[in-house]
């Protein structure tokens, strides 16, 4: 068969809120180095306009490509077909974890609703007025913050939390990441919150340490260790430790 002639059995979840869901079929031109994303976009293109998903930068920056490939988290945009073929067939579905808008785009709302939660967000120590302070990059806890920072917030972590799964109260690795992060931030001024908003109902001791966050995180992130050093920071201060 003639490169042209291979077709790729390509198998979409469809509907979402408020519309009946079910899996769709299409025969997909094969091409190298052929992406997911490519696949998505010749069906959206060619085969059915009203196919909805999320995409932006193509190139694994900004994360909002995230989708389920034969069960597995993804970006679609860095993700070879030939890499995830199970045959001759790929099943794409929407993030799990995460309410469905429509086809293959997921509500997010949920997930920066707990990145809130979590108080995942900086609590300066000096106002826009004073000097910059200086900051050891070689310190050991910006090293641990810095190994956090590069989260993009994409959700495949999330998506791939069994924890999240059966336990939607969980606040889930990105949010845990980010908290972390914050708490090793010399430049955070209340460490008393983060561990306040990360040791209640939801929070880090939910973590069952399965460490699918870690495995799947296209960043190569830890968020498994950071929600570690969240459960020991927590248990410190209970035990009359410093924040």
């Amino acid at each position: 068969m003639a490169e042209q002639d291979k077709v790729l059995n390509v198998t979409i979840q469809r509907g979402g809120a408020g519309t009946p869901s079910g899996k769709q079929s299409f025969d997909v031109p094969a091409y190298d180095n052929q992406t997911v994303l490519d696949v998505v976009s010749w069906i959206q293109q060619n085969a059915d306009p009203t196919l909805t998903y999320r995409f932006a930068c193509r190139v694994g920056m900004c994360g909002s490509c995230a989708m389920m490939v034969n069960g597995v988290p993804r970006w679609t945009c860095r993700t070879h077909v030939s890499k995830v073929m199970n045959g001759d067939v790929i099943d794409i579905a929407p993030l799990r974890n995460l309410p469905v808008i429509k086809d293959l785009a997921a509500d997010m709302d949920p997930f920066f609703d707990k990145w809130v939660a979590a108080e995942g967000r900086h609590h300066p120590t000096r106002s826009r007025h004073d000097d910059i302070a200086p900051i050891d990059p070689d310190a050991h806890d910006r090293q641990t913050a810095s190994a956090g920072i590069e989260c993009i917030n994409c959700s495949i972590c999330y998506s791939a939390c069994d924890t999240v799964t059966g336990n939607p109260d969980y606040l889930g690795p990105a949010a845990l990441q980010r908290a972390w992060t914050l708490y090793n931030d010399a430049k955070d001024a209340d460490r008393g919150a983060i561990l306040d908003a990360v040791s209640g109902r939801g929070g880090c001791h939910n973590c069952h340490s399965m460490g699918s966050c870690t495995a799947y995180c296209p960043n190569e992130l830890d968020p498994l260790s950071a929600i570690l050093g969240l459960k020991r920071a927590t248990t410190r201060r209970f035990f009359g430790g410093r924040d």
